[in-house]
């Protein structure tokens, strides 16, 4: 048995898990409020998968288009999220962007510039105005770049290549975490007075997937052991438009920008068939034929947007069906195509990722000919549920932030909102986070936890033989491909279930080979665990919502139902150990919220709704 008193040890006041935007954003005010903080990352500093965010982040700063301000951009944001985002979060959201954005600018990000020296804001899908700020495509690693700069100079203690495997608690409340250092394999003993969870997505449930190896659940499963709950994990964004050759690359995002700076998607036979997939609700906005879509993009404020810049999820299902109906392009995707609608310095130098990307990877000079794309795995928009305005769990002491975190988003995220909701609610998270750390104190570690804990891990190396982790996580990737994919319906949700029930008796007996050090097996091994039960979460919440919204969408319940429009879906854990899962009425929104979010354009632009909001 592990003598605890013997681990290393290293305290803080506040304890961040994840070096993402909204992690690095948390650590950033919470040590600039003279808290002791620790970062712990997964993999190296910066390689967060903020990186990958390449299109921008969306705040109503009003530089491109004067008329942009937060209502329009919270009325975007409801929309984009079938509104069942929760409301005060999309407030705060829209209102502290711009502040937030600002902010960065102020600490060093350099963004694309407008001719008179503002920020320079680009269209995006979902958005009215031209929203998002952005550096060329390059977004996220700036993003990434200003806050580590930021944080290495305000002191934070950074711990690298560390995974966390679980949260401790004294009586009810979360009071540190237990890790191990992956170079050595070594278990190290982390004491906060809170603790602020920012562990991205688990797209790595997925084999088609734009996420990064680190995206296995890790914060949803921890929050959920410790008792805290989950809501809205049925909702799983496919980008529509990851790279579909080659099979190397498969999955890996091609920016929304593309479409936002005039990028149009065609079929094998040459027709450009968004047009075909307007649903009603955005008819009054998007453009109905070529010649008014163009004149859009020239600039012409009169005209309607492109129906290339729909919602994702609507996007995602129209390529969908445009494959499945034989349409498709020889790699069993779609066209998209930017090469004749820009001059080929131009696409350089506004899309100089993507030229890149395509150039090296699939040997694609996009600015001669088109890219294939199709839907990826990119986003949870479902996670741990949150209060709205302190970003705390419901176990004391546990606060979340970023894409582990649900809410902001609804059924479907807008692109670029991402981005700054790191930003919003990281900062959020980091100043009730030092204020819960200031009232409390570092409670006392229990032993038996920490035992059990490192029981559970050593395990999967001590036992003789057993199942190929490796081979475990395919298999999962397999099941949530075939039964909760984009397209899903009752049958297949229930076969999933029962499948997975199966494949999780099999983590037990999983082998990982040789020793502690250097081995990726015994890393795969412990993703496991995290992998299921968001898995499981996913496929039950999908199984229980009967309709389609957003990015769920139900074959046998084809749809919005207005009687689903009031509920939430949660996931907890019960007393016996098992998934609960319920569903849970919506309290009503602030009376001029709910006029705002549900106004038409010209209502909101001519001030007859909205007109007394700050």
């Amino acid at each position: 048995m592990v003598d605890v008193s013997e681990l290393q040890t290293i305290e803080h006041d506040v304890l961040v898990i994840g070096a993402g935007g909204a992690g690095l954003r948390a650590a950033i005010e919470s040590s600039g409020r003279g808290k002791n903080t620790g970062l712990v990352c997964k993999s190296l500093l910066g390689k967060a998968h903020t990186v990958m965010a390449e299109g921008g982040m969306a705040a109503a700063l009003g530089f491109t288009d004067e008329r942009d301000n937060w209502k329009v951009h919270f009325r975007d944001t409801m929309r984009g999220g079938k509104f069942l985002n929760q409301w005060r979060m999309a407030e705060l959201h829209a209102k502290e962007a711009p502040e937030r954005v600002r902010e960065l600018e102020d600490w060093g990000a350099v963004f694309d510039r407008t001719k008179t020296g503002l920020i320079h804001q680009r269209n995006f899908g979902g958005h009215r105005y031209p929203r998002l700020a952005h550096t060329g495509d390059r977004t996220g690693l700036e993003l990434i770049r200003t806050l580590q700069d930021a944080g290495v100079h305000r002191g934070i203690n950074v711990h690298m290549e560390c995974t966390v495997l679980d949260l401790l608690k004294d009586g009810d409340r979360v009071i540190g975490a237990l890790g191990y250092w992956r170079e050595t394999g070594r278990f190290v003993l982390f004491k906060a007075k809170s603790v602020v969870l920012a562990s991205g997505g688990v797209g790595k449930a997925w084999r088609v997937t734009s996420n990064s190896w680190e995206y296995t659940g890790d914060g949803l499963a921890m929050a959920y052991l410790a008792g805290a709950e989950l809501m809205d994990c049925e909702f799983t964004q496919f980008h529509p438009t990851g790279m579909v050759w080659p099979p190397s690359v498969r999955g890996t995002l091609v920016t929304e920008g593309v479409r936002g700076d005039g990028g149009i998607l065609k079929n094998k036979e040459g027709k450009r068939f968004m047009f075909g997939y307007i649903p009603e609700r955005f008819a009054p906005e998007t453009a109905d034929s070529e010649e008014e879509a163009n004149r859009w993009l020239k600039g012409d404020k009169s005209a309607r947007r492109p129906p290339e810049l729909l919602t994702r999820d609507v996007v995602a299902r129209a390529i969908t069906r445009e494959v499945k109906e034989g349409r498709g392009s020889e790699h069993g995707g779609v066209y998209l195509d930017i090469a004749s609608r820009l001059p080929a310095e131009d696409i350089k130098r506004k899309l100089p990722s993507m030229y890149h990307q395509f150039k090296e990877l699939a040997e694609v000079d996009i600015t001669k000919e088109p890219m294939e794309v199709g839907p990826t795995l990119h986003y949870h928009m479902g996670g741990i549920k949150v209060d709205h305005d302190t970003q705390m769990t419901t176990v004391p002491g546990l606060f979340a932030a970023g894409e582990c975190a649900a809410g902001l988003h609804g059924a479907n995220r807008l692109g670029g909102n991402s981005l700054s909701d790191l930003i919003v609610f990281g900062k959020r998270a980091g100043e009730y986070a030092s204020e819960y750390a200031d009232n409390n104190d570092a409670g006392k570690v229990n032993d038996e936890q920490v035992q059990a804990c490192i029981r559970r891990a050593t395990g999967f190396l001590n036992r003789e033989s057993g199942e190929n982790p490796f081979v475990l996580q395919e298999n999962l990737q397999a099941i949530m491909n075939e039964h909760v994919g984009i397209v899903r319906t009752g049958e297949e949700l229930t076969q999933g279930l029962e499948k997975l029930a199966e494949w999780s008796k099999q983590i037990d007996t999983a082998k990982a080979h040789s020793t502690a050090q250097y081995n990726a097996g015994w890393h795969t091994a412990l993703d496991l665990r995290n992998l299921h039960i968001s898995s499981e979460a996913i496929t039950r919440g999908a199984l229980m919502r009967e309709e389609s919204r957003g990015a769920h969408t139900r074959v046998d319940f084809e749809g919005e139902r207005e009687e689903w429009g009031k509920y939430n879906i949660f996931v907890w854990r019960g007393n016996d150990g098992e998934m609960k899962i319920e569903k849970r009425e919506r309290p009503e929104p602030d009376k001029l919220l709910k006029e705002i979010g549900y106004s038409n354009i010209e209502d909101l632009e001519s001030g007859k709704v909205g007109a007394n909001a700050e």
